[in-house]
């Protein structure tokens, strides 16, 4: 049996990018042979839907490549794309249901979490075993800082664009520059700090910010449209629909406003007795997740759920992206004596 550093860097060398998922989780699902098991698109589930008490669930995708190709192990950490984020998460999870048996734990490896809602598999995993939405509890394995997080922000992705008279760049006077009338709007996104919700004694930072941004078809051309996106992670005391009004009235200078992508939040729930339990046998600090997680469709679900796993939210998505690999048995001991 593989230890869970091997484990964890037997998945990093699998290329698993949002979209090419197929090859990890038929490369999980090999790994545990004859237990039960389903495929559900490119997302897999081991153990019995209708007996497991608690779900531990874990996204197999990553965001794209932007560094080093593959697992390396340096001094006491171990690098390489998802490491962090969250196959360090996974590896745990392989062990548990290996070690334990999935007479009441059922593990869920979905794909498609690192891009948009509507290509994130955990849904179509549970519209394809209701029985899962009976579970007492659930775990996500996101990196938690050898903390327990509660709870998650909702997310809200919207196209704003400003739109403008395309004219040569060596007479400009005969057009309008949509990327120079945006930049008020710039100026004004570039002021904003992140405002503080306190809910249950948590400090959730909503923030607002622009991630991409494109306009111009050539560079003698003045640019008749500069289109961004703009990112929305809101408190879990705002509805979605309070959200999407709050960022349209935002961007009410721009020309044109479209809401393409959108998740609601996760009120942070503790109160189950295992949550209390885990975070005891962890020796974990109770915190808020800033950021989305699937604890929010495990909430939808009626399917009480916490953030909890190995590696250090910093690292998510950042090139040399890396995890202590004590992280791993923190993760796994806790986890495990818990279960048990």
């Amino acid at each position: 049996m593989s230890n869970l550093t091997e484990t964890l860097a037997w998945l990093v060398d699998i290329p698993s990018e949002t979209g090419i998922e197929a090859t990890i989780r038929n490369a999980i699902a090999q790994r545990f042979g004859g237990q039960p098991q389903t495929r559900v698109e490119d997302s897999l589930v081991v153990g019995e839907p209708a007996t497991g008490k608690v779900v531990l669930a874990g996204h197999t995708d990553t965001v794209p490549l932007q560094g080093h190709v593959g697992a390396r192990i340096e001094a006491d950490r171990l690098y390489g794309l998802g490491a962090t984020d969250m196959k360090s998460g996974l590896a745990v999870m392989i062990h548990l249901l290996e070690d334990l048996g999935t007479a009441n734990v059922v593990g869920v490896f979905y794909a498609g979490e690192e891009g948009p809602i509507k290509g994130n598999q955990l849904g179509a995993v549970l519209d394809a075993f209701p029985a899962l939405e009976n579970a007492e509890v659930g775990i996500v394995m996101e990196p938690t800082n050898l903390e327990l997080h509660a709870g998650c922000q909702g997310s809200v992705n919207a196209a704003v664009w400003f739109e403008g008279e395309a004219a040569h760049s060596a007479r400009p006077w005969l057009g309008t520059n949509a990327v120079t009338r945006a930049g008020t709007f710039l100026t004004m996104m570039d002021g904003l700090r992140p405002e503080i919700h306190p809910i249950e004694g948590l400090e959730f930072k909503e923030v607002i910010s622009v991630t991409r941004a494109s306009g111009g078809v050539a560079n003698n051309i003045i640019p008749s449209r500069f289109e961004m996106n703009v990112n929305y992670r809101f408190s879990p005391d705002r509805s979605l629909e309070e959200a999407i009004t709050r960022l349209r009235d935002l961007c009410d200078s721009a020309d044109g406003f479209e809401v393409f992508d959108s998740a609601p939040a996760a009120y942070p729930d503790i109160s189950h007795p295992f949550f209390a339990d885990l975070a005891k046998a962890a020796n974990a600090s109770i915190s808020h997740k800033q950021g989305w997680t699937d604890v929010a469709q495990l909430a939808q679900r009626g399917v009480p759920a916490v953030n909890f796993g190995p590696g250090e939210t910093a690292l998510a998505h950042k090139p040399g992206e890396s995890v202590r690999l004590s992280d791993l048995d923190w993760a796994y001991e806790a986890l495990s004596s818990v279960l048990r």
